[in-house]
């Protein structure tokens, strides 16, 4: 006789923010902050408990308590996408974007995370992995740190973590980029160097400072201007010479979003955020748009959020290792993964995305 399917009910909905201190100053192109703001979701169906999260702000965790729970509960656990609509209809007159957009993100991956913990296997296996491991750049490189720092950090990156490609902040100071630049690449040697302006710069000043760049053989220029600037986008990818890629996305909220920017030739790698563009729903939707318009994908940020996704996603070319995630993730979850050869790999053994909050250690920093 076979054993009775268990209830797969969406049962409860629960979200906390938590806002961690950074080691140092942080800063980048456009922007500075001294502290992180982790937004963690769980939801119960079946006796089980999925987790997903967002970087985002605080008020988010509110939102997922309250409306988006309310469009979930009572939903079966097993019917992801239908959940995911009904999030969507939820914020139709608040608007999908931004803080909407993340919460609906956070509370995506837990109900993915929860899907996969009812039928006992790894998220990958659920998705359809399609490599085993995923290939990581690191990233940081402040436009606060000093060359001795950021040096020490890039070349940790290389030798240690086996990273073949690192990456830089620049645009705070640009009569400073140069120096930093070269700096960077001393440390690194011959692995490959990306920088990101995070949109600081105006069209003619991207094409100017790119190529400057190609000098020191920087291989990935992303967000040399506005992401939400297409034709400035497309006028500087014309602009610069192969192998220098022009690459950005991360901003991206909606399915709609990443196709105009598809649609304007704006970018040579597509970049997209599961924390941001709907969860793991969003950034399939998302690689499959990649798959169709013949243009590679990256991961933005929440190593430990997208690897099992990532792994399943058919264009993907590799996942920001970003500093801020990395150490927050280490110190929130257990199951984060660890750099190893360049890469990262999941744990199999362990179903769903692998990861359990340590409550203790969280509630330290719970807004």
């Amino acid at each position: 006789m076979n054993a009775p399917i268990p209830d797969t009910v969406i049962s409860s909905v629960r979200a906390q923010a938590y806002t961690i201190p950074t080691d140092a100053p942080e800063a980048d192109g456009t922007f500075a902050w001294e502290s992180t703001t982790l937004v963690v979701a769980e939801v119960d169906a079946g006796g089980e408990t999925g987790i997903g999260y967002t970087y985002t702000d605080a008020c988010a965790a509110l939102l997922i308590r309250e409306a988006l729970a309310e469009a979930v509960e009572g939903c079966d656990a097993f019917d992801v996408r239908a959940a995911c609509l009904a999030m969507q209809k939820r914020v139709r007159n608040i608007g999908r974007a931004g803080v909407a957009a993340t919460a609906i993100s956070a509370l995506d991956c837990a109900l993915w995370d929860v899907k996969a913990k009812l039928l006992d296997v790894p998220l990958a296996r659920l998705l359809g992995a399609m490599r085993e491991s995923v290939p990581i750049y690191g990233s940081g490189g402040f436009t606060t740190y000093t060359n001795a720092r950021l040096k020490q950090q890039l070349s940790g990156w290389v030798v240690d973590d086996g990273c073949r490609w690192v990456k830089i902040k620049i645009g705070s100071a640009p009569e400073r980029d140069p120096k930093r630049v070269h700096a960077a690449r001393e440390a690194i040697g011959e692995a490959g160097l990306f920088v990101d302006a995070n949109g600081a710069f105006t069209e003619k000043e991207a094409s100017h400072y790119a190529n400057v760049f190609k000098d020191f053989g920087v291989l990935w220029f992303e967000e040399p201007v506005s992401s939400d600037d297409l034709c400035g986008l497309n006028a500087v990818r014309s602009a610069v010479r192969a192998p220098m890629q022009i690459a950005a996305g991360e901003y991206g909220f909606t399915l709609d979003y990443f196709r105009r920017m598809l649609d304007a030739r704006a970018v040579d790698v597509l970049q997209a955020d599961a924390s941001r563009c709907g969860g793991i729903t969003g950034f399939l939707n998302v690689a499959a748009l990649c798959e169709a318009y013949h243009v590679p994908l990256s991961a933005h940020c929440a190593p430990a959020l997208h690897l099992h996704v990532a792994c399943a996603a058919p264009q993907l070319v590799h996942q920001e290792w970003f500093y801020d995630h990395v150490r927050i993730e280490a110190m929130l979850f257990d199951g984060a993964p660890r750099a190893d050869g360049g890469a990262i790999t999941p744990d199999l053994s362990r179903s769903g995305c692998g990861l359990e909050l340590r409550r203790a250690d969280a509630q330290v920093y719970a807004v």
